[in-house]
């Protein structure tokens, strides 16, 4: 780890020390040491596994996600999982209270925590049981961010929290707008639930019905109600209309405030289901903080990412090419690794334990896409790139797949595995034949293999590659990162294709074309790149789409339009804006050590789950 910053990243976050006393001598120890706690849930072979799978974490082929690498074979009392969805919240305090105590001991174990605020009824209805006035979603956000605060002030672990809200929820324009004054909800990230009979309404210009379960006599009677199904409802309840309002005006209320301050994003949770492997037994309606893995009530997220800079062979060069060969070979055992988490991992609630035991979900993904791209000599915005990360998605989706079979084979399928109503699914269907033919055969260890994460804590750690699918923001950038006290420490970073680029041609040749940072590319080309990857995920991409400041309005709105057209699961687009500020900075700003800054984006790196 020659970058001080790689350093820095492995002492703070991932170094096992323990009674003050350092147990990892450095990174290969680290390596050893989470190799030896995957393979230790074997029943046989257990040196072979455990060399296997340090064979893949050598020189950072994979990544395991943050909590694996800090937390395996430790012994602490802590989850391996970076981020769980928790329990929906009944709307009567003890349960709303049950609910933060439960977040609260996620959060304290190291996972980030994901909530459906929609089962809250809207402010200033009658509350069910005590007969007061609810105070709304909104007002018990702001509870959550408190507790998430306060955890912080102990020197617990960064917190990450995800809320969302129906878009036909009665405080969804409160709730669209909680984040406009800076410091406000700054623990969290905000997403509106927007289904296909809303984006159907908006583009037939009609009126759109705010509603609520009709669970009191709070009404007059005879007034309208409509049917819906609700979180936690199997079936279609009766809905009293609260209020009406054009589909277009919320729309352009919820794109004017993610244009003025980066929040809300937008999740289409009708695509989202549709294309749940599970849709026999779930209803998703909401993701882990980082919006790649949509997940049902106490539903975990156990990530890995494949580091492509690291198959790239003969980089800068006519000869320059991808080695799908070993991708393949290191998604085969990461597969193996991240099912083995799930049996090894401690969970803060049994509940979650149930959940992640019965799917074994995991999700295998990428990172360092932009920097194998230009290693490759490729433009990120071009045709030619988007085909050779489509390539690559699919043979980690296409390994990824028969791997889980193939443990289906020797471990036995997932237990929430029911085959013919696996097999129906949208995205099993979109699979290879021969790979349909295994899961009809002996079904499958886990019931989703891939998701992309954002990446930007392990990224740093494996040399500062370029983070999850991001284009590279600046090839120089100044970046601060928390040290253990919760203060801020600046470091001066350079790209790693930048840096590669220099060694080879000892800084004396033009750099190529290839080399594009984030800021002179088009919104559209961040949007065509999540495209061209998403049918091989069968979890979602999480993606921050860089706009620029003079961005007109229409143009970022339509980007959201696009984005369902384009079959997404969801959509952030963020523009520097007067309440949050840039992401990053270029090596030409100023970058103050030992502060904190007054908020936290959503797309921050410091509030990447990883």
């Amino acid at each position: 780890m020659a970058l001080p910053i790689a350093r820095h990243i492995w002492e703070t976050k991932y170094r096992w020390i323990k009674d003050a006393e350092a147990r990892d001598s450095d990174i290969e120890a680290t390596w050893r040491r989470v190799a030896r706690a995957a393979a230790s849930v074997e029943s046989s072979q257990r040196k072979s596994w455990e060399d296997r799978f340090y064979g893949i974490l050598e020189g950072f082929r994979f990544l395991p996600a943050g909590r694996i690498l800090a937390g395996a074979g430790t012994g602490r009392r802590v989850t391996l999982f970076n981020c769980f969805v928790m329990g929906l919240l009944d709307d009567d305090m003890e349960s709303i209270f049950d609910g933060l105590k439960e977040g609260a001991l996620t959060m304290r174990a190291g996972g980030g925590v994901g909530y459906d605020f929609s089962t809250l009824r809207p402010r200033g209805t009658l509350a069910r049981s005590a007969g007061r006035i609810a105070s709304g979603p909104v007002s018990f956000m702001r509870i959550w961010d408190a507790m998430c605060a306060t955890l912080l002030s102990t020197g617990a672990r960064r917190g990450a929290m995800i809320a969302s809200l129906r878009c036909d929820h009665p405080d969804i324009e409160a709730f669209i707008d909680a984040k406009r004054e800076a410091g406000q909800l700054r623990h969290f990230n905000l997403s509106v639930q927007v289904s296909n009979a809303f984006m159907r309404a908006l583009e037939a210009d009609e009126v759109w019905p705010l509603v609520f379960p009709d669970l009191s006599a709070e009404g007059a009677a005879g007034d309208p109600t409509v049917m819906r199904r609700w979180p936690g409802v199997e079936q279609a309840v009766p809905c009293r209309v609260h209020a009406r309002l054009p589909a277009r005006r919320l729309w352009r209320r919820i794109m004017r405030a993610c244009y003025e301050t980066g929040e809300p994003g937008v999740l289409f949770v009708d695509h989202i289901n549709r294309l749940n492997n599970l849709y026999y037994r779930e209803i998703i309606t909401t993701t882990n903080p980082c919006g790649e893995v949509p997940l049902p009530p106490y539903g975990a997220c156990n990530l890995g990412s494949v580091n492509l800079t690291r198959f790239v062979r003969e980089p800068f060069t006519a000869a320059a090419h991808i080695d799908l060969d070993g991708i393949s070979g290191t998604v085969n055992s990461a597969t193996r690794l991240l099912d083995n988490v799930i049996d090894c991992s401690r969970f803060p609630l049994r509940v979650q334990k149930r959940q992640a035991v019965g799917c074994r979900r995991i999700g295998l993904g990428i990172t360092g896409l932009a920097d194998a791209l230009i290693m490759l000599g490729m433009h990120y915005g071009t045709d030619e790139a988007r085909a050779t990360a489509e390539q690559v998605m699919r043979t980690i989706r296409d390994a990824a797949y028969t791997a889980s079979v193939e443990l289906a084979t020797e471990k036995a399928p997932f237990p929430f595995f029911d085959r013919s109503d696996y097999l129906e699914g949208e995205f099993v269907r979109s699979l290879d034949a021969e790979t349909v033919r295994g899961i009809r055969r002996h079904g499958i260890r886990n019931s989703h293999l891939t998701a992309i994460a954002p990446t930007g804590t392990i990224s740093l750690l494996a040399g500062n590659v370029s983070s999850g699918i991001e284009p590279v923001f600046d090839f120089q950038v100044k970046r601060k990162v928390l040290d253990r006290a919760g203060e801020y420490e600046g470091f001066e970073l350079q790209d790693y294709a930048y840096r590669l680029w220099n060694e080879l041609a000892d800084g004396t040749a033009e750099l190529p074309g290839a080399f594009v940072p984030a800021r002179a590319l088009p919104p559209m080309a961040h949007l065509q790149m999540q495209a061209a990857l998403q049918p091989y995920v069968d979890s979602a991409i999480s993606k921050t789409i860089n706009v620029p400041a003079d961005c007109p309005f229409d143009r970022f709105e339509s980007l959201y339009r696009n984005a369902y057209e384009m079959n997404l699961k969801g959509c952030t687009a963020f523009r520097p804006n007067p309440v949050t500020g840039e992401i990053l900075s270029s090596s030409a700003a100023s970058c103050t050590v030992k502060d904190r800054p007054p908020d936290v984006h959503c797309c921050s790196p410091e509030r990447e789950g990883d």
